[in-house]
């Protein structure tokens, strides 16, 4: 991609709205545009690390076996009267009518209505478990949206929901998912603690709370710092193992703020291992046993004939706000730089161009078309701006590595920069292969 070409509206100033880094720097480079209070336009840029984000996490819930479906976004509100929850949930749920007169409204989340596809379809403890997943947007009508895509109205998620026999068998759905969760983050380039949660409007008595520490977050949290020393990858992904590892998390003291005892603190956890700061939840998992499969009447056939209620779990992850959450993990002195993994270009080409020699722009253009031929997702800096004035806005946009062409490359070797990192002087062929390995 062509910069000059790419649909990228940057500002020059922080908009004066914007309290925190990841919605002042989303604006400034053109990643989202508002569209009214706590709603907002997704721009190209913006769209495509989301779209990056969404891909990890579905083959992450691919791998253990959960089967995507899409639900829509406008519910019957007979389906929530059935299950108690239309009048409980509170004016953040937006309620509407159709021509008809029939109550309707914008999902802020699903239980009811995958509840309601599998009393339809399922019948018998054969089909048993089965876990179900949509990655779709959802609409809750925040008193205070602020922050941002961190708290808006409109926002695009990821919701599981696990069907099983009975509880033993719901506990193996639970650590299929809070090992997911795990992976998933860790292939976004954070460190997220699972921490024991308080269940909401949505039920149950088992929920963790997934957060990732940054000082913007809204939770505050208390925690043993040596639970950040947990490997993950030391563990397979079997329930016995999962099992073991959720016992390794249970070892230290971590919790948000809703579940803080003081004394407890102090007494479990060692001074000189206290951490209190704060952190931004980026997934949420619950186990809530037959809180809507009783009330929906969603019941299975067993082998002697009896009916019982399935067991439920539902499992959440906002990928629109992991864009955010990754900013915040990730800015540093002004300077950003995403995870490999979700980076919207693996390089940026950053040449400096006089008007009467063509040599760089020739040699930029080059290097440009050789890396598009070797599957490199490259993007172009074509602009006629002065090379400082390039370097301070990608060190905004925050592709992790640059070809430079200044005053340091040669005819055949181009500076080579990681963001934050060394600076190597290589050919395109060296460039070509360390990318590829990087990507790989």
């Amino acid at each position: 991609m062509y910069l000059s070409k790419l649909f990228i509206p940057l500002l020059k100033e922080t908009p004066s709205e914007a309290k925190i880094k990841s919605h002042q720097l989303m604006l400034r480079t053109g990643m989202i545009k508002q569209s009214s209070t706590g709603i907002y336009s997704w721009l190209p840029l913006g769209f495509k690390i989301m779209k990056k984000i969404e891909k990890i996490v579905r083959e992450e819930q691919n791998h253990i076996g959960a089967q995507e479906l899409l639900m829509p976004t406008i519910q019957s509100a007979n389906i929530w009267k059935e299950s108690g929850r239309y009048d409980d949930y509170g004016e953040e749920m937006l309620r509407i009518k159709d021509r008809q007169g029939r109550e309707m409204l914008y999902g802020p989340t699903n239980e009811e209505l995958i509840t309601e596809i599998f009393r339809a379809s399922v019948k018998s403890y054969k089909s048993l478990p089965q876990l179900l997943y949509h990655i779709q947007w959802k609409f809750r009508d925040e008193l205070r949206p602020r922050f941002g895509v961190m708290r808006c109205k409109e926002f695009f998620m990821k919701d599981a929901y696990s069907f099983d026999v009975n509880d033993v068998e719901a506990g193996k759905s639970y650590n299929k998912m809070f090992f997911a969760y795990l992976k998933t983050f860790k292939r976004l380039g954070l460190t997220a603690i699972p921490m024991r949660a308080e269940t909401g409007p949505i039920g149950g008595d088992l929920s963790h709370e997934f957060v990732i520490l940054a000082e913007t977050g809204e939770s505050k949290i208390y925690s043993d710092k040596r639970i950040f020393d947990t490997d993950i990858s030391k563990y397979t992904g079997d329930d016995d193992s999962i099992n073991e590892l959720r016992k390794k998390y249970g070892e230290f003291y971590s919790v948000t703020d809703e579940k803080f005892n003081k004394e407890d603190f102090e007494k479990k956890v060692k001074k000189e291992n206290q951490l209190v700061t704060k952190g931004i939840e980026v997934g949420h998992i619950f186990y809530f046993g037959d809180k809507y499969s009783k009330p929906l009447k969603c019941a299975v056939d067993l082998q002697d004939g009896k009916k019982v209620y399935v067991k439920m779990g539902s499992y959440g992850i906002g990928v629109s706000r992991l864009v955010a959450a990754i900013i915040e993990a990730k800015f540093i002195n002004n300077v950003m730089k995403w995870p490999n993994s979700v980076t919207p270009y693996e390089v940026a080409i950053i040449p400096s161009l006089q008007k009467n020699d063509k040599s760089n722009y020739t040699k930029a253009e080059k290097a440009y078309n050789f890396l598009k031929k070797n599957n490199i997702d490259v993007i172009f800096d074509d602009t006629d701006e002065h090379l400082s004035a390039k370097f301070k806005k990608f060190d905004l946009i925050g592709i992790p590595y640059q070809i430079i062409l200044g005053s340091k490359s040669t005819h055949d070797k181009f500076e080579f920069k990681e963001v934050n990192g060394k600076t190597e002087s290589l050919t395109l062929e060296e460039i070509k292969n360390k990318l590829t390995n990087i990507k790989n």
